[in-house]
């Protein structure tokens, strides 16, 4: 997974950082919309009249004070126990909550062209081309939330770009290894962001970081060129995988840099609540409009103390569109993250590129295997044992033939390919290593039951030649091995595959819904690539795995990476583009197009699969793969205000929001937000919803409705025609759910509507739970 070894977190399992207990401790204040319209200076004076009042001086006022955000109405502040409760009961304050640095996970050559994105060809096919359109995301911004930037990078090029936006207010700071000559046309902020992350953790440790915007972990680089990097002819991953020319979705749109990501130690990153939401204040305030931010919390955490539905919403205020990870706690249920409805939540499929390295047996048998491991065996037959085979006595029987910590015989294991069998807490790698240290001279990896039969599987470079297989596969292998006394294989090295069918699948790590928060609201909304992307890498530091014995350390320029952090910056690259074609459109619009487009089907015609091959669902793929060139034409939009997002959260709970907004007594049903999906996750009864669709398509538009309700559930929608005259017009219809006779109770069932003109098919997912 997403560099894991780097402990980047990237959603995968890490203990949890125990902090040093602290009287002072730094808090959030949020308060109501006053005050919003001011100038800075007057903001930060409004805001530090609210610490006068606890505190004993004024010194101790302006020390406590962190950050002053200037578009989310509240401060970020030094406080003690009671002083946050005392403000907490004043009338304009709306919430007080505690700043954490330990709660967050930060969740291509091939994948743009995969979804649909080709270069121009010159001739009368480039019709509809969409980056000739948008011509390629020009004047753009996209603000990136994560590890900062390797700036030398050739995707941060700027040759041949134009002017900076003059829209544009953000700023390049100065800072170690950093200033304002490693800003351009192309990278046009970069911000750093340490307040909140030194007042909790202490003193920015410099032989691990670097204070400034600068990249010394790999991810922001990543992130950042998936989405909007230059094309650069004729790169690969080491050993020459995944070889051909590197793009971001938006080659032309401009990058702006937001660094809050920090190293704690070797194995640990932290990031500061108060930092992310200064970076988002930033970010609005700067301009820009997009963000892609591969950041979540460990688990659901209610709106009102996480910063970044709290900074998300205030984006959306502002007409930015936001770009969320969903997670990679799957594919367990319920596991979906950044959830909020006015953001695109977006998960993580395949795409058709694999890194064949099969095993062929001695009884002439080949078994198909995926690696990009740097070295080979010689072509020849080796002794193959199975983890089991060689492992020391004392070591559980259901263990012993995972490759576990200090499980291996190196007098039995030694000169053998090791057969590892899925399971246990550990990567494929870690194992290997293991495998390594007893004396191996290469390894097999097998998929665990519940992996499934997929080639869905990161890949890694390893410290032995190795390679992984299939379940069903392993199962061959272990057969194999034991009906013989003299088992032997040889492991081909790996080549680089195109084509590869089926594609896309569901990743089995991204995270599944339904939401835990908001289970009205469908989630994740959107899946795109997110297995093994190759894109920019910081050469500040060797990723963990290249950075040992056998792979000689060298530092690495593009790098494969796998994770929902690698899908959503797929899904902003394409908003910044739909952005650049369509300038007036809302950010809900933007959401609206590429949910109503996404394609429901593989590269063989059929629906698309989950990873253990059954066919996914609305809670693991949601509206489908992402296709950016179907979203520019999209027919109709699901539109949506701030207005409505506030009224969602007052119909789920959160009455407390602004001065100027006021929960209404009964307010509509949280299904009732206008959505291009829809969840029903208590049906008891009849449930019926309302919808709006604004005509983006054209003049004359008549839309047919067509329905395929969920098994056991019935469903109308009235009207079922709806004609439009004029471009921009609004429709109301209604969706009517009741369960009937066949309804199985207590399980999600699923299915779809849409709305369709002969041209446009609008696709909205259904997903009902039957109590």
């Amino acid at each position: 997974m997403e560099n894991f070894y780097l402990s980047i977190a990237l959603f995968f399992l890490l203990p949890f950082l125990v902090l040093p207990f602290e009287d002072k401790k730094v808090h959030i204040v949020l308060l109501g919309d006053d005050g919003i319209n001011k100038t800075s200076q007057e903001i930060e004076k409004y805001h530090h009249s609210y610490l006068l009042s606890v505190k004993e001086n004024a010194e101790d006022a302006s020390s406590s004070l962190l950050y002053s955000y200037k578009k989310i109405n509240g401060f970020a502040a030094v406080l003690t126990s009671p002083e946050a409760l005392k403000l907490s009961e004043m009338e304009d304050v709306k919430s007080v909550f505690r700043s954490n640095v330990s709660r967050y996970k930060l969740h291509t050559t091939r994948s743009w062209g995969f979804s649909g994105l080709n270069e121009p060809t010159g001739g009368g096919s480039d019709k509809g081309n969409l980056w000739l359109e948008s011509n390629y995301g020009s004047d753009v911004v996209i603000a990136v939330i994560d590890t900062g930037v390797w700036p030398e990078s050739q995707s941060f090029n700027d040759n041949g770009m134009g002017p900076i936006p003059k829209s544009w207010k953000g700023k390049c700071q100065r800072g170690h290894a950093f200033n304002c000559s490693n800003c351009n046309r192309k990278i046009v902020g970069a911000r750093y962001y340490l307040k909140g992350f030194e007042k909790e953790i202490g003193r920015l440790n410099t032989t691990l970081n670097i204070r400034s915007a600068r990249d010394t972990i790999g991810h922001g680089s990543h992130t950042s060129s998936t989405a909007l990097g230059r094309k650069v002819d004729n790169v690969s991953a080491p050993g020459g995988f995944a070889a051909g020319a590197a793009t971001g979705g938006a080659p032309l749109a401009r990058l702006a840099v937001y660094k809050v990501v920090w190293n704690i130690d070797e194995d640990i990153q932290g990031i500061s609540d108060a930092d992310i939401l200064a970076a988002f204040d930033d970010a609005i305030a700067d301009g820009a409009n997009v963000v892609s931010i591969s950041i979540g919390f460990e688990k659901a955490t209610p709106y009102d103390e996480d910063v970044i539905a709290i900074g998300s919403l205030n984006a959306a205020k502002a007409n930015v569109v936001v770009s969320f990870c969903a997670g990679n706690s799957g594919p367990e249920p319920a596991t979906v993250l950044n959830v909020s409805p006015w953001a695109i939540t977006v998960g993580a499929s395949t795409i058709d590129r694999i890194y064949s390295s099969p095993v062929v047996l001695a009884n002439k048998a080949i078994i198909p295997g995926q690696s990009v491991t740097l070295l080979k065996l010689k072509n020849k037959l080796y002794p193959l044992v199975s983890a089991d085979q060689v492992s020391k006595s004392g070591v559980p029987k259901n263990e012993s033939g995972q490759c576990g910590e200090g499980s291996l015989s190196p007098e039995k294991t030694k000169g053998k390919i090791v057969f590892c069998s899925g399971g246990g807490q550990d990567e494929e790698w870690i194992k290997g290593i293991r495998v390594a240290i007893a004396g191996g001279i290469g390894a097999i990896f097998g998929n665990s039951k519940a992996d499934g039969d997929q080639f869905i599987n990161n890949v890694y470079t390893h410290v032995l030649p190795a390679t992984s297989v299939s379940y069903s596969s392993a199962l061959k292998i272990m057969e194999y091995i034991k009906s013989t006394k003299n088992a032997k294989a040889k492991i081909v090295p790996a080549t680089t595959i195109l084509g590869a069918k089926p594609a896309p699948i569901v990743a089995p790590f991204s995270s599944s819904g339904p939401s835990a928060i908001s289970p009205h609201i469908l989630k994740p909304d959107i899946v795109a690539p997110g297995l093994n992307i190759l894109a920019a890498w910081t050469e500040a530091s060797p990723p963990s795995e290249y950075d040992l014995p056998g792979n000689n350390g060298n530092l690495v320029k593009y790098y494969l990476n796998s994770g929902t952090s690698m899908s959503a910056p797929h899904v902003a690259g394409a908003l910044a583009l739909l952005k650049a074609v369509h300038p007036t459109w809302s950010s809900a619009a933007l959401r609206s197009a590429l949910m109503t487009t996404a394609g429901q089907r593989n590269n063989e015609g059929n629906p698309i699969t989950d990873y253990n091959d059954s066919l996914s669902t609305p809670l693991r793929s949601g509206s489908g793969h992402f296709d950016p060139t179907k979203a520019a034409d999209p027919g109709l939009v699901y539109d949506a205000s701030y207005k409505d997002y506030l009224l969602y959260l007052c119909s789920t709970g959160y009455t407390n929001l602004t001065h100027s907004f006021k929960c209404p007594a009964n307010p509509p049903p949280p299904n009732n937000l206008n959505y291009p999906s829809l969840a029903v996750p208590d049906l008891k009864g009849t449930v019926t919803v309302v919808r709006t669709v604004t005509n983006v398509g054209g003049c004359g538009a008549v839309y047919f409705a067509s329905i395929q309700p969920p098994p056991g559930v019935d469903v109308n929608i009235s009207p079922s025609v709806l004609r439009f005259t004029q471009v921009n017009e609004k429709k109301k219809f209604t969706i009517t759910v009741k369960a009937n006779d066949n309804a199985e109770k207590r399980k999600y069932v699923f299915g779809s509507y849409k709305l369709s003109d002969g041209k446009h098919n609008v696709f909205s997912p259904i997903a009902v739970f039957v109590a």
